[in-house]
C-alpha cells in the first residue's frame, strides 16, 4: 500500500468513527435547599449543588446542616466519598455549615474556600487532613470549571462557573456582589472569543427575597440584557422573584428546589 493509499484509509477511518466519540452530558443535582423539590428530601434554608459529568465531581456549598446534607445525599444515591472537590461560595453557616460532618465521611475532598474566611474555618478543613486552597482572584477548578474569585465587599463570596457547548453555566450561593455583576465578571472572565454562546444557565441564591416587585423586574431586565438563556433561582431569591422569573423566561424558567435535577445533554 503506498503512501496515498494509506492516507486516504486513515481518513476514511476517522469519518467513520468520529461519530462514536460520544458527547459529555453534565448534572446538576440541588442536594440541600429551602425550597421544595422532591417530598422525600429534607428542606431547610440554605443551599447545595453537586455538579457531575466534569473530570471531577464538585459539591458547591454544603448547607446549614450536616446531618441535613448528608440523609438528602443518601436519598439521592449520592456517595460522599466520590465527590473530588468542595466549593464554598461564602461565609454564612447556611452554605458551610454541613463541612465538618462532610468532611467526616470524606476527608480526602479538595477543599476551595474564599482567602478572607476566618482561620477557624480554615483549621476545621487542615485538622482533617484534607487539601485546603484559599481563593483570592479568578481561577480555574478543573477542566472546564472554574471560581470567580473573590467579588464584593462586606461580604465576599465566590461563584461557579462551568463552560460547556452550549454556553456559560453560572451557580452561585446568595449572588451578595449582585447576580448581575456576577454573570458580567463570568462573561469578562472568560469572554466572548472563548465562548460565542454566552450565558446558557444561571442557578442558584440570587439574594433577591427582599426586594419589591419594581426592584425584582430591573434585576430581571439586567439578567436578560446579559443574554442568559435559562434560568433556575432558589435558596435566598424568594418566592416572588421565581414567580417574576417564571413570567419573564417562560419555558427557560427552571422551577429548583431540594432533589432538583437538571440534566444537561451533550454538554462537553
Amino acid at each position: 500500500m503506498n503512501k496515498l493509499n494509506r492516507m486516504f484509509l486513515l481518513l476514511m477511518l476517522v469519518i467513520l468513527f468520529a461519530p462514536l466519540a460520544k458527547a459529555k452530558d453534565l448534572t446538576l443535582t440541588i442536594v440541600y435547599d429551602n425550597n421544595t423539590y422532591d417530598e422525600e428530601l429534607e428542606t431547610r434554608w440554605g443551599f447545595s449543588c453537586l455538579v457531575e459529568g466534569l473530570e471531577k465531581t464538585i459539591l458547591f456549598d454544603v448547607g446549614g446542616e450536616g446531618d441535613i446534607l448528608l440523609n438528602n445525599m443518601e436519598k439521592l444515591g449520592i456517595d460522599p466519598k466520590a465527590i473530588d472537590i468542595i466549593v464554598l461560595s461564602h461565609i454564612h453557616h447556611d452554605h458551610i455549615g454541613g463541612l465538618s460532618a462532610f468532611l467526616k465521611e470524606n476527608p480526602g475532598a479538595c477543599v476551595y474556600l474564599p482567602g478572607s474566611f476566618p482561620q477557624s474555618i480554615k483549621n476545621k478543613v487542615k485538622k482533617v487532613d484534607a487539601k485546603l486552597i484559599e481563593v483570592h482572584s479568578s481561577i480555574g477548578i478543573c477542566k472546564n470549571a472554574y471560581s470567580t474569585g473573590e467579588l464584593g465587599t462586606f461580604i465576599k463570596e465566590q461563584s461557579l462557573i462551568i463552560k460547556t457547548d452550549k454556553g456559560l453555566i453560572i451557580i452561585t450561593g446568595c449572588a451578595h456582589p449582585g447576580v448581575v455583576n456576577i454573570i458580567k465578571k463570568a462573561k469578562e472572565m472568560l469572554g466572548k472569543d472563548v465562548h460565542p454562546k454566552g450565558v446558557y444557565l444561571v442557578l442558584g441564591g440570587f439574594h433577591l427575597c427582599w426586594m419589591n416587585a419594581w426592584q425584582v423586574k430591573g434585576i430581571i431586565n439586567g439578567v436578560k440584557k446579559e443574554k442568559v438563556e435559562k434560568v433556575a433561582p432558589s435558596h435566598c431569591s424568594g418566592d416572588l422573584a421565581r414567580k417574576l422569573f417564571k413570567k419573564a423566561y417562560g419555558k427557560n424558567f427552571i422551577l429548583s428546589g431540594a432533589g432538583k435535577k437538571i440534566r444537561i445533554k451533550d454538554a462537553f
